[in-house]
């Protein structure tokens, strides 16, 4: 069974959980994608009443093109964020940030009532770091973020663009830094420790947030609550 069946099979059943009346977290990725796509599925054949909230401007495309009508955390509260993630580890935290949208990402989901992360079962792992850790940095800081974090043990890099040449630009005009550390123990701990740094606007190491995992399998969907872990 090929990745995208799995992540298809995944976002349809996040899709499936939402509710009329709702407003919800539209996160970044190619799992999500299948959410979102389902979710306009469900807009237009049961005509449900539900706002989008995007995490980044591919997310707002392609609800756009599902027929989901958008809004913003202006105006509303979220009651569930559905996202994916590059890894989750036993406890339910996350490396996210492949797509370069994690501070918009990490600002949505902590703020739902509700998050719930969808992945295939080849994201789950013991413990964070076999995925580098993006973090988004000014690019005026470029030089002495990267010091800091060779200083901290990390091997960082600046996420250079495809098909475009320099670096690749966020969606708020800011550089991503990849950095990979041999062992990542105390995720939470690493978080604060990322983001007091001057110059790092937020990284993509999520703890503490998630309420639900929805794991595509061959063998089928599992889900992992917070009560379950606890």
């Amino acid at each position: 069974m090929s990745k995208n069946i799995l992540k298809e099979n995944v976002g349809k059943k996040a899709a499936d959980l939402i509710k009329d009346g709702q407003i919800v977290g539209l996160g970044t990725g190619s799992t999500t994608h299948y959410f979102i796509r389902h979710l306009g599925e469900r807009i237009k054949n049961e005509e449900l009443n539900i706002l989008g909230i995007p995490t980044s401007y591919q997310s707002l495309i392609i609800a756009r093109e599902a027929g989901i009508n958008t809004t913003t955390l202006d105006e509303y509260d979220i009651d569930v964020a559905v996202d994916g993630a590059d890894e989750v580890d036993e406890n339910l935290n996350l490396i996210k940030g492949g797509g370069a949208a994690h501070t918009l990402e990490k600002l949505v989901d902590s703020s739902a009532k509700k998050f719930i992360v969808i992945v295939d079962d080849s994201k789950m792992v013991k413990q964070l770091g076999e995925f580098p850790v993006p973090i988004e940095i000014i690019p005026e800081a470029l030089r002495i973020v990267k010091e800091s974090l060779i200083d901290m043990g990390g091997k960082p890099e600046l996420r250079m663009g495809v098909q475009k040449d320099g670096p690749v630009i966020t969606d708020n005009g800011n550089f991503i830094v990849d950095t990979k550390f041999d062992s990542i123990r105390n995720p939470q701990k690493l978080e604060k420790e990322l983001n007091i740094l001057p110059g790092v606007v937020e990284n993509g190491i999520f703890t503490n947030l998630v309420d639900k995992v929805i794991i595509g399998s061959p063998s089928g969907i599992k889900e992992i609550n917070k009560d379950d872990i606890l």
